[in-house]
């Protein structure tokens, strides 16, 4: 894809705008800046308590912290809440870069770590916030064992997405992971922005808590265990609902799934190929299972 330059005649007037500026002027840019800001952290906070619910105390403080230092709304579908946690979106990033005048955006594949026999793409992104900019890089891969079914066939599409959002997010000093980067296993969170409220039980899968410990979540630890291995998504979910004795894996508890965890884990170090054999049977029907 051909970098979209601009000419240092392009950026030069604004340059001399900005120098011109008086110190009266300043002030005064500085200050319809800030009202912006202020009545858009008020309207994000809105948005964000109709498309959210309750919002915790943590939450609210890094919306405001966000809205002011990069501008972005809720209404406009920047940021999404999943699993009591922020996520910046692909549109979020875009806009932001075409506020901050970003100059141009290259991507390119990764021929040697591609793979278009099992759908794995792999992806450089390069952002270049200025014309003397040696540029931001990014890389972004997608195969079917890290996206959601939802969008099972577009990995090449989403492994370019991945790849410019973590340009984008260099670029910028943005922290934030981007929704579009989480894994197969976060399909299911994405089609709903509001939270379930708590009972003091744990959600079907566990997938949603964060341990003490402060050790990844489930969902994440089994989605890096079917990458690091290899493994079809599908099948696990489907071996993992039958090892916890429930028709989906949603129906388990979080101890059912830490065990179920730790079993792959430990079935894959030992003898994948025989693990791999395992998990075919679960492609038969269930009648030729029993």
């Amino acid at each position: 894809m051909a970098r979209s330059k601009c000419s240092d005649s392009g950026l030069r007037p604004q340059l001399e705008i900005n120098r011109s500026l008086v110190p009266e002027q300043a002030v005064l840019s500085t200050g319809r800046r800030g009202k912006r800001l202020s009545k858009l952290s008020t309207l994000n906070g809105r948005h964000a308590r109709a498309t959210w619910g309750k919002l915790e105390k943590s939450i609210r403080r890094a919306l405001s912290s966000l809205t002011k230092e990069y501008g972005f709304s809720v209404a406009a579908g920047d940021m999404q809440l999943l699993d009591g946690r922020l996520y910046i979106t692909h549109s979020g990033l875009l806009r932001l870069a075409s506020r901050r005048r970003c100059c141009g955006i290259e991507t390119c594949i990764q021929q040697k770590a591609s793979d278009p026999a099992v759908g794995r793409w792999v992806f450089k992104a390069t952002v270049y916030k200025r014309g003397i900019s040696n540029g931001f890089v990014g890389f972004g891969d997608a195969d079917p064992s890290n996206v959601s079914s939802v969008v099972r066939g577009a990995e090449l599409r989403l492994a370019e997405t991945r790849a410019v959002n973590r340009a984008l997010r260099k670029a910028y000093g943005i922290g934030l992971c981007s929704v579009e980067e989480l894994g197969a296993f976060s399909g299911q969170a994405r089609t709903s922005t509001i939270p379930t409220p708590s009972n003091g039980s744990h959600s079907a899968n566990g997938s949603g808590d964060t341990s003490g410990n402060g050790q990844p979540r489930l969902r994440d630890q089994l989605c890096l265990l079917i990458r690091q291995y290899n493994l079809d998504p599908n099948l696990v979910k489907a071996y993992a609902a039958d090892f916890c004795g429930t028709e989906a894996l949603s129906g388990a508890s979080r101890e059912l799934v830490e065990s179920f965890i730790s079993h792959i884990s430990s079935a894959a170090k030992e003898n994948r190929d025989a693990l791999v054999c395992k998990l075919n049977s679960y492609a038969q029907p269930v009648e030729a299972r029993s």
